[in-house]
C-alpha cells in the first residue's frame, strides 16, 4: 500500500492506493472517529459491481448500511438526486457524526461530497473512487458540486474527505471507454506539470492500455502526489490550482453543449486540451507543432480529437457561464511549455473561435 498525506492542518487525510483494499472497506471505515451508520451511495453500475461486497464488509464491522443507488452518468449530478439523498439520509437516521461513504466514479463523489457537506450543515465524508478519472482526479481535494443546466459544476462547495482509499483492482471492470476518460486526466498532469511523465505516458500508451495493476497503482499515486502537492498550496483554487482545469474551460462547455450525455468528461477534457493547446499557440506561448503534440497523445489513448455538429458561438455562450470567469473575463489555462501552464485571461473571442476550429469537423 502507498499512502499520500494531503496536508491541511486539521482538514487533513491520507488517499491510501492499496489492491485489494475495497475487500477491506470496513476497517478502513471504521478506523475513523464516526458513528457505525453509514450512507453509500453508489450508481447503477458501481452497485452492482461492488455494493454487495462493500456493504458486507462495513456490516462485518458494526455499520448499519443503507445503500442509495443513482443512475448512471452525468444526469446524475443534480440537486434533484441531491433531494433524493437527503431523504435517504433523514430516513435511515443519519446523525452528524455518522459518514456518507462515495463508492463509485466522479458524478458518485461530487454528489455524494455535496450532499455531504450540507446535510445538517455537514457530515463526515468517505471517498472510494472507483474509475480512474475519480482516481486520479476528482475524489482528491475537497471540490464537490452539482450541475445546473447553464453550466458544469456551478453549485458546490470547498468540503475535504476525512480519507481516500483506492483499489487499482477497480480499474479492470471498467469500459475502454471510461478508462480512455480517466487518461485524459492524467495526461492532463503530465502536459500541465511533468514533462517527462508525458514522455512515458506517450511512449507507453500501449502497455499502459493493458492496465497493469502496478503500473496503474503507480501512475495513480503519482498524479495522487501531483495533486495533493497542489492542493496543500491553494486550496480554495485562488491561484496555482486553477492550473488543474487545464483543458477544462472548453471541456465543459462541449459537455454542456452535448447535454452532460454526449461526451464523458475526460472526452470533454481531451477536446479541451487539443482547444487549449492551439491557443497557447496562438497566443505566442509554445512553439508550432505544440497542437500536433497534444492532438497525438490524445489519439493514444482512444479519445477524441475532433467533433461534429458543435457550434463555435454556443461553445462560447456556455463557457461565459463557466465559474473560473473573472468579472467579464474568462480565466484560461494555457500551455507554456511541454510540463508547463500559465493562467491567461483577456483572449479576445476571435481567437478562441480560431482555436475552437482545432476540434470541429466541417459537416
Amino acid at each position: 500500500m502507498e499512502t499520500i498525506r494531503v496536508n491541511l492542518g486539521s482538514r487533513s487525510y491520507n488517499i491510501d492506493v492499496q489492491a485489494g483494499g475495497l475487500a477491506n472497506i470496513g476497517d478502513w471505515a471504521a478506523a475513523f472517529p464516526v458513528e457505525k451508520k453509514v450512507l453509500v451511495v453508489a450508481d447503477e453500475n458501481t452497485a452492482s459491481l461492488f455494493g454487495e461486497q462493500a456493504a458486507a464488509s462495513l456490516q462485518q464491522v458494526g455499520f448499519t448500511v443503507t445503500l442509495a443507488v443513482l443512475p448512471p452518468g452525468e444526469v446524475a449530478k443534480s440537486l434533484a438526486q441531491a433531494d433524493v439523498l437527503y431523504a435517504r439520509a433523514i430516513v435511515a437516521g443519519l446523525d452528524r457524526n455518522c459518514p456518507i461513504l462515495a463508492l463509485g466514479g466522479g458524478v458518485v463523489g461530487d454528489l455524494a461530497g455535496f450532499v455531504a457537506a450540507t446535510y445538517l450543515r455537514g457530515v463526515p465524508f468517505l471517498q472510494v473512487p472507483t474509475t480512474l478519472l475519480s482516481q486520479v482526479d476528482s475524489s482528491v481535494g475537497g471540490k464537490v458540486a452539482v450541475n445546473h443546466p447553464l453550466g458544469k459544476n456551478l453549485i458546490g462547495a470547498f468540503y475535504q474527505p476525512l480519507g481516500v482509499l483506492i483499489d487499482p483492482q477497480t480499474l479492470l471492470t471498467l469500459p475502454e471507454r471510461e478508462f480512455a476518460s480517466g487518461m485524459a486526466e492524467v495526461i492532463k498532469y503530465g502536459l500541465i506539470a511533468d514533462a517527462e511523465f508525458c514522455r512515458v505516458l506517450a511512449a507507453q500508451a500501449e502497455v499502459i492500455g493493458r492496465r497493469d495493476l502496478q503500473q496503474m497503482a503507480q501512475i495513480v499515486a503519482h498524479c495522487c502526489q501531483m495533486k495533493a502537492a497542489v492542493v496543500e498550496r491553494d486550496e480554495q483554487d485562488l491561484g496555482e490550482r486553477m492550473l488543474l482545469n487545464f483543458g477544462h474551460t472548453a471541456g465543459h462547455a462541449i459537455e454542456a453543449a452535448g447535454n452532460f450525455e454526449r461526451f464523458t468528461h475526460g472526452e470533454g477534457v481531451a477536446l479541451g486540451m487539443i482547444v487549449a493547446a492551439r491557443l497557447s499557440e496562438l497566443q505566442g506561448l509554445v512553439p508550432a507543432g505544440t497542437l500536433q503534440t497534444v492532438r497525438d497523445l490524445v489519439a493514444a489513448y482512444g479519445l477524441p480529437t475532433m467533433a461534429t455538429g458543435l457550434n463555435p458561438a454556443d461553445l462560447i455562450g456556455f463557457m461565459g457561464s463557466d465559474k473560473k470567469r473573472e468579472g467579464s473575463r474568462l480565466r484560461w489555462i494555457l500551455l507554456a511549455g511541454l510540463g508547463q501552464a500559465k493562467i491567461q485571461s483577456g483572449i479576445n473571442s476571435n481567437q478562441v473561435e480560431e482555436a475552437l476550429q482545432a476540434i470541429l469537423t466541417v459537416e
